[in-house]
Protein backbone atom coordinates (compact mmCIF):
# COMPACT_ATOMS: atom_id res chain seq x y z
CA UNK A 1 0.00 0.00 0.00
CA UNK A 2 1.53 3.38 -1.21
CA UNK A 3 1.16 6.12 1.91
CA UNK A 4 2.90 8.78 0.54
CA UNK A 5 4.61 9.84 -3.17
CA UNK A 6 7.36 12.28 -2.74
CA UNK A 7 8.94 13.25 -6.91
CA UNK A 8 8.28 16.12 -9.19
CA UNK A 9 5.02 17.51 -11.10
CA UNK A 10 4.99 16.05 -14.48
CA UNK A 11 1.49 17.58 -15.07
CA UNK A 12 -1.71 18.86 -14.07
CA UNK A 13 -4.96 18.71 -14.55
CA UNK A 14 -8.55 19.73 -12.99
CA UNK A 15 -8.69 16.89 -10.64
CA UNK A 16 -5.24 14.75 -10.69
CA UNK A 17 -1.51 15.10 -11.44
CA UNK A 18 1.15 12.93 -12.60
CA UNK A 19 4.24 12.37 -9.87
CA UNK A 20 7.44 11.86 -11.78
CA UNK A 21 8.96 9.24 -8.88
CA UNK A 22 12.34 8.05 -10.15
CA UNK A 23 11.14 7.59 -13.66
CA UNK A 24 7.47 6.48 -13.17
CA UNK A 25 4.73 8.39 -13.49
CA UNK A 26 1.81 8.08 -10.52
CA UNK A 27 -1.33 9.80 -11.58
CA UNK A 28 -2.97 10.89 -8.26
CA UNK A 29 -6.74 12.63 -7.77
CA UNK A 30 -6.81 15.19 -5.19
CA UNK A 31 -9.34 17.46 -4.24
CA UNK A 32 -8.89 22.05 -5.28
CA UNK A 33 -7.51 22.57 -2.13
CA UNK A 34 -4.46 20.39 -2.93
CA UNK A 35 -4.64 21.70 -6.92
CA UNK A 36 -4.12 25.32 -5.80
CA UNK A 37 -1.16 24.50 -3.17
CA UNK A 38 0.68 22.21 -5.92
CA UNK A 39 4.28 23.65 -6.97
CA UNK A 40 5.05 24.62 -11.07
CA UNK A 41 5.66 21.28 -13.47
CA UNK A 42 8.92 19.64 -12.61
CA UNK A 43 9.25 21.02 -9.12
CA UNK A 44 9.27 18.62 -6.33
CA UNK A 45 6.47 17.38 -4.31
CA UNK A 46 5.57 15.20 -1.56
CA UNK A 47 1.48 13.86 -1.44
CA UNK A 48 0.07 11.99 1.45
CA UNK A 49 -1.76 9.08 -0.41
CA UNK A 50 -4.79 7.00 -0.23
CA UNK A 51 -4.46 3.81 -1.84
CA UNK A 52 -7.87 2.11 -2.78
CA UNK A 53 -7.86 -1.01 -4.53
CA UNK A 54 -10.65 -2.43 -6.18
CA UNK A 55 -10.55 -5.87 -8.36
CA UNK A 56 -10.59 -4.37 -11.50
CA UNK A 57 -8.63 -1.02 -10.78
CA UNK A 58 -5.90 0.50 -8.38
CA UNK A 59 -6.51 4.39 -7.57
CA UNK A 60 -4.26 7.03 -5.71
CA UNK A 61 -5.70 9.53 -3.85
CA UNK A 62 -3.45 12.69 -2.71
CA UNK A 63 -3.69 15.68 -0.18
CA UNK A 64 -1.41 18.40 0.96
CA UNK A 65 -1.94 17.43 4.56
CA UNK A 66 -2.07 14.67 6.59
CA UNK A 67 -5.25 16.27 8.15
CA UNK A 68 -7.24 15.85 4.81
CA UNK A 69 -6.37 12.27 4.19
CA UNK A 70 -7.42 11.44 7.80
CA UNK A 71 -11.10 13.11 6.61
CA UNK A 72 -10.69 11.25 3.06
CA UNK A 73 -10.63 8.24 4.89
CA UNK A 74 -13.24 9.19 7.81
CA UNK A 75 -15.36 9.75 4.92
CA UNK A 76 -15.16 6.26 2.99
CA UNK A 77 -16.57 5.07 6.10
CA UNK A 78 -20.06 5.84 5.88
CA UNK A 79 -22.52 3.67 3.80
CA UNK A 80 -22.68 5.16 0.31
CA UNK A 81 -19.35 7.57 0.16
CA UNK A 82 -16.95 6.20 -2.25
CA UNK A 83 -13.96 8.02 -3.05
CA UNK A 84 -14.78 9.96 -5.45
CA UNK A 85 -17.40 11.49 -3.56
CA UNK A 86 -15.02 11.86 -0.31
CA UNK A 87 -12.52 13.91 -3.09
CA UNK A 88 -15.62 16.03 -3.92
CA UNK A 89 -16.53 16.73 -0.54
CA UNK A 90 -13.22 18.05 0.46
CA UNK A 91 -13.41 19.84 -2.75
CA UNK A 92 -16.01 22.23 -1.58
CA UNK A 93 -15.31 22.50 1.81
CA UNK A 94 -11.91 22.83 3.66
CA UNK A 95 -11.50 20.42 6.74
CA UNK A 96 -12.02 22.64 9.07
CA UNK A 97 -15.48 24.20 7.43
CA UNK A 98 -16.52 19.99 7.31
CA UNK A 99 -15.87 19.22 10.27
CA UNK A 100 -17.86 22.46 11.78
CA UNK A 101 -20.81 21.47 9.59
CA UNK A 102 -20.69 17.86 10.92
CA UNK A 103 -20.54 18.49 14.50
CA UNK A 104 -22.87 21.10 14.25
CA UNK A 105 -25.67 18.80 12.63
CA UNK A 106 -25.06 21.60 9.49
CA UNK A 107 -27.27 19.53 7.02
CA UNK A 108 -27.90 22.16 4.65
CA UNK A 109 -24.08 22.74 3.91
CA UNK A 110 -23.54 19.25 3.31
CA UNK A 111 -26.59 18.83 1.22
CA UNK A 112 -25.59 22.21 -1.31
CA UNK A 113 -22.86 19.72 -2.51
CA UNK A 114 -23.25 17.79 -5.40
CA UNK A 115 -23.99 14.14 -5.12
CA UNK A 116 -25.11 14.88 -1.23
CA UNK A 117 -28.64 14.45 -0.93
CA UNK A 118 -30.52 15.57 2.38
CA UNK A 119 -30.34 11.85 3.13
CA UNK A 120 -26.59 11.17 2.99
CA UNK A 121 -26.06 14.64 4.84
CA UNK A 122 -27.83 13.80 7.86
CA UNK A 123 -26.00 10.10 7.70
CA UNK A 124 -22.50 11.68 7.83
CA UNK A 125 -23.70 13.97 10.71
CA UNK A 126 -25.14 10.81 12.49
CA UNK A 127 -22.58 8.53 12.00
CA UNK A 128 -19.33 10.69 12.14
CA UNK A 129 -20.10 13.36 14.69
CA UNK A 130 -18.65 11.16 17.68
CA UNK A 131 -15.57 10.99 15.58
CA UNK A 132 -15.35 14.43 14.72
CA UNK A 133 -15.66 15.29 18.52
CA UNK A 134 -12.34 12.75 19.00
CA UNK A 135 -10.74 14.55 15.66
CA UNK A 136 -11.21 17.90 17.21
CA UNK A 137 -10.01 17.42 20.72
CA UNK A 138 -6.90 15.37 18.96
CA UNK A 139 -6.44 19.11 17.52
CA UNK A 140 -6.23 17.37 13.97
CA UNK A 141 -5.90 20.11 11.61
CA UNK A 142 -8.47 22.29 13.62
CA UNK A 143 -8.76 23.72 16.85
CA UNK A 144 -11.43 23.63 19.36
CA UNK A 145 -13.00 26.76 18.48
CA UNK A 146 -13.66 25.58 14.53
CA UNK A 147 -16.29 28.05 12.76
CA UNK A 148 -17.71 28.57 9.54
CA UNK A 149 -15.19 29.44 6.58
CA UNK A 150 -15.93 31.45 3.92
CA UNK A 151 -16.17 29.46 -0.13
CA UNK A 152 -12.52 29.24 -0.92
CA UNK A 153 -12.35 31.76 -4.11
CA UNK A 154 -8.43 31.67 -3.25
CA UNK A 155 -8.15 28.02 -3.73
CA UNK A 156 -10.19 28.64 -7.25
CA UNK A 157 -7.48 30.99 -8.58
CA UNK A 158 -4.82 29.00 -6.94
CA UNK A 159 -6.34 26.01 -8.90
CA UNK A 160 -6.58 27.77 -12.22
CA UNK A 161 -3.41 29.44 -12.13
CA UNK A 162 -1.46 25.66 -11.48
CA UNK A 163 -3.23 24.92 -14.79
CA UNK A 164 -1.56 27.70 -17.18
CA UNK A 165 -3.89 30.56 -17.08
CA UNK A 166 -2.39 34.03 -16.14
CA UNK A 167 -3.40 35.19 -12.46
CA UNK A 168 -4.84 38.68 -13.30
CA UNK A 169 -7.26 36.94 -16.32
CA UNK A 170 -8.25 34.23 -13.42
CA UNK A 171 -8.94 36.38 -10.58
CA UNK A 172 -10.94 38.51 -12.55
CA UNK A 173 -12.75 35.89 -14.22
CA UNK A 174 -13.34 33.87 -10.72
CA UNK A 175 -14.50 37.32 -9.32
CA UNK A 176 -17.82 36.93 -12.17
CA UNK A 177 -18.71 33.63 -11.39
CA UNK A 178 -19.00 34.35 -8.13
CA UNK A 179 -20.34 37.41 -8.69
CA UNK A 180 -23.74 37.93 -6.08
CA UNK A 181 -23.41 34.11 -5.55
CA UNK A 182 -20.69 34.19 -2.24
CA UNK A 183 -21.96 30.11 -1.52
CA UNK A 184 -21.28 28.56 -5.17
CA UNK A 185 -18.96 25.80 -5.16
CA UNK A 186 -15.57 25.82 -5.56
CA UNK A 187 -16.06 23.27 -8.18
CA UNK A 188 -18.77 25.35 -10.12
CA UNK A 189 -16.58 28.54 -9.49
CA UNK A 190 -13.71 26.89 -11.57
CA UNK A 191 -16.25 25.62 -14.27
CA UNK A 192 -17.68 28.94 -15.02
CA UNK A 193 -14.52 30.49 -14.86
CA UNK A 194 -12.70 28.18 -17.36
CA UNK A 195 -15.75 28.67 -20.05
CA UNK A 196 -14.76 32.92 -19.68
CA UNK A 197 -11.46 31.93 -19.83
CA UNK A 198 -12.07 29.89 -22.92
CA UNK A 199 -14.16 32.63 -24.71
CA UNK A 200 -10.79 35.24 -24.20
Amino acid sequence: MIAWLSGRVQTKAQDSLIVDVSGVGYQVYVPVTTIARLPETGEPITLHIHTHLREDSLSLFGFATDAEKEVFQLLLGVSGIGPKLALAILSNLSVDALLSAIQSGDEAALSRISGIGKKTAARLCLELKDKVKIMIAGAVGVSAGIGPVESGADDAVGALVNLGYKRPAVEDAVRKARQGRPDIRIEDVIREALSLLAKR
